[in-house]
């Protein structure tokens, strides 16, 4: 894989271009220690763009990676290769629909997995099941999961762990070996399984033993092979949704149904599963999601693709950006923060940029926290890449994105997908989108920046 990698999806806020700046968060932990540098930035451009397919409607295209060959990304009914730099296709997979959710980091050895629709079918559902080997450009198998009178299951989203490609829906739950081969088909569960999350080495399942009118939510660290729990941590009472944010450490954004601004994030719990029964370490609340103390973001019922945030474990610390700078007086647009996720307690705070938001979306190969600082339509300045101490939170900027590009590089909004590699930054849309009926230059599907 690429020697420094960084891979988040995430959102823009249009009003979090245009934050006030004032006010404090009342929080006194840690210190206004850090800032920025800016001594190594390098002068970037816009290397190449992926074009936008032609569509009449909101079309499905979630995935991005890249390898030490190729920049990846995910399009219309399709997952294409590029070079590195941008630039013509070298290879393309073609899926027989559009896709519907993909698994957010490679495997060791380049797999991807993806859940697609079937377009044979009226209407075309997310019933396809494939896994992608994005180093060769193939694609290794394509199946799909029937329940016992053979009718062909929708799956929400898709995930790898332990080597286990786990697929979770309203309405069923398969897993595979990375090579295909089945290991539990879709069955009636006493415990409603809503999602998996996973890493290279555990499988962790979210399952609901309520109703809709009162889910009952737990967690499990299970084998990857049978699904056996071997820890289950339960929710709150109350709680109607959780995400997994990291799989080790266990870090879990929970939703109580009061998360402003969509984020779809109450508290952060951080969680024990070295033992059968779970147990809570810590608990720190946002505060109100993208509108209140610190911002991060959740789909909003899916378990995997939380964003704007970091997790080390080698820290053991979450790293969040703010809404507000804690000192009124600040001329940074947010602030940086650090928590233990053992305590709760926050660690360090610093302040960000003076230009746009900045972000944490994940961390390089070294532990360093990669932040993404937002471009800034009032100023008409492009983004930034920077790399932060984990330990001190300093800020050294590394990529500074052109002034030119700010508009198109601001319309990533909502449906945005951050990755920094090989001293590249690229950013893409999750999903195919009409034309704009506001501005006049065709938006790219993806686009990546780079050293002059």
């Amino acid at each position: 894989m690429s020697q420094r990698m960084a891979v988040i999806a995430g959102s823009v806020l249009a009003a979090a271009l245009v934050l006030s700046g004032c006010g404090s968060d009342g929080d006194d932990g840690g210190g206004d220690n850090g800032g920025g540098s800016e001594s190594t930035a390098a002068e970037a451009k816009v290397l190449a763009e992926v074009a936008q397919p032609k569509v009449g409607e909101m079309a499905g295209a979630m995935g991005m990676w890249t390898t030490d060959k190729n920049f990846v990304k995910a399009g219309l009914k399709k997952i294409s290769g590029y070079p590195p730099a941008g630039g013509k296709a070298e290879w393309e997979v073609p899926l027989t629909g559009e896709v519907c959710w993909s698994s957010q980091t490679p495997t060791k050895d380049g797999k991807v997995a993806v859940v697609f629709q079937n377009d044979k079918k009226d209407p075309s559902v997310c019933t396809e099941v494939g896994v992608v080997d994005i180093n060769k450009g193939k694609l290794d198998w394509h199946k799909q999961a029937v329940d016992e009178y053979g009718s062909a299951q929708m799956f929400d989203e898709i995930t790898v762990g332990g080597g286990t490609v786990a697929a979770a829906g309203t309405s069923a739950s398969a897993g595979w070996k990375l090579d295909g081969t089945p290991l539990w088909k879709p069955s009636d569960e006493t415990c409603d399984t809503v999602g998996y999350a996973g890493d290279e080495t555990k499988l962790v399942a979210v399952r609901d033993c309520g109703d809709t009118d009162n889910p009952k939510l737990q967690v499990e660290t299970v084998d990857p092979k049978t699904r056996a729990a071997k820890s289950t941590y339960k929710l709150p009472q109350g709680t109607e949704y959780v995400h997994v944010a990291a799989v080790d450490p266990l870090v879990l954004a929970a939703d109580d149904g009061k998360s402003q601004g969509g984020s779809g994030i109450s508290r952060f719990i951080t969680v024990d599963d070295s033992a059968a029964q779970g147990k809570e370490l810590s608990t720190i609340p946002v505060g109100g999601g993208k509108h209140g103390k610190y911002e991060a973001d959740c789909p909003a019922t899916e378990v995997t693709g939380c964003a704007q945030l970091a997790v080390s474990k080698e820290k053991n610390a979450l790293y969040l950006g703010t809404s507000d700078p804690a000192s009124s007086s600040s001329e940074a647009r947010n602030d940086l923060v650090s928590f233990d996720l053992k305590t709760g307690k926050q660690l360090r705070r610093a302040p960000g940029s003076d230009s746009g938001r900045l972000v944490p979306i994940g961390l390089d190969d070294s532990g360093k926290v990669i932040a993404y600082e937002e471009a800034n339509i009032a100023r008409e300045q492009g983004g930034a890449v920077y790399e932060v101490d984990p330990a001190t939170l300093k800020q050294t900027k590394v990529l500074q994105h052109p002034a030119d590009s700010y508009e198109m590089e601001a319309r990533f909004e909502s449906d945005r997908r951050t990755l920094y590699a090989g001293n590249r930054f690229y950013l893409g849309a999750d999903h195919v989108t009409e034309p704009s009926t506001v501005y006049k230059t065709p938006q790219p599907l993806a686009v990546v920046y780079g050293e002059k």
